[in-house]
């Protein structure tokens, strides 16, 4: 039976700080703001963030009213495989975003889980050959543009 679907395409994202989302994917998972067509309201506020030619990261503003029962808009997670492991846990460390990091017993995969600033978490995966400091990182502080991480239902 021929495979349907390929790989990820994109993760769409509801937030109420565009600018901050922006410059998170900007900073610490690198990367880019690229094109976005137009979508009309409430949508019409947003950013695309690229990976390469890929549009992987769809944000979209919304007021902070916009759910009416209270729940946050976010999803469970969705996760990037990357390469060069001890470099982005340096990083991570360098710009103060905190992450833990487990290993998938079963298949060696590692896996650092850390959130963004609307408290949408993110799994970075390695293959079972990667390999760094596999401790918890917490900062004191958080970067000064990221304000206060709203609390997580998934913490």
């Amino acid at each position: 039976m021929k495979q349907l679907l390929l790989r990820l395409d994109h993760v769409n994202l509801r937030t109420n700080n565009l600018e901050r989302s922006i410059r998170f994917f900007t900073e610490v998972i690198d990367l880019r703001q690229g094109f976005r067509p137009y979508f009309p309201p409430p949508f019409e506020k947003g950013a695309w963030m690229y990976m390469g030619d890929i549009p992987c990261v769809h944000l979209v503003e919304v007021p902070a009213d916009y759910c009416d029962d209270g729940e946050r808009l976010q999803i469970e997670h969705f996760a990037f495989l990357g390469q060069d492991m001890p470099a982005m846990l340096a990083k991570l460390r360098r710009i103060g975003v905190p992450y833990s990091v487990i290993v998938v017993k079963d298949i060696g995969i590692k896996q650092i889980n850390l959130y963004d600033p609307d408290g949408n978490h993110i799994e970075l995966q390695y293959p079972p050959e990667e390999d760094g400091d596999l401790s918890p990182f917490t900062p004191d502080t958080l970067p000064d543009w990221w304000n206060a991480i709203p609390a997580s239902p998934n913490r």
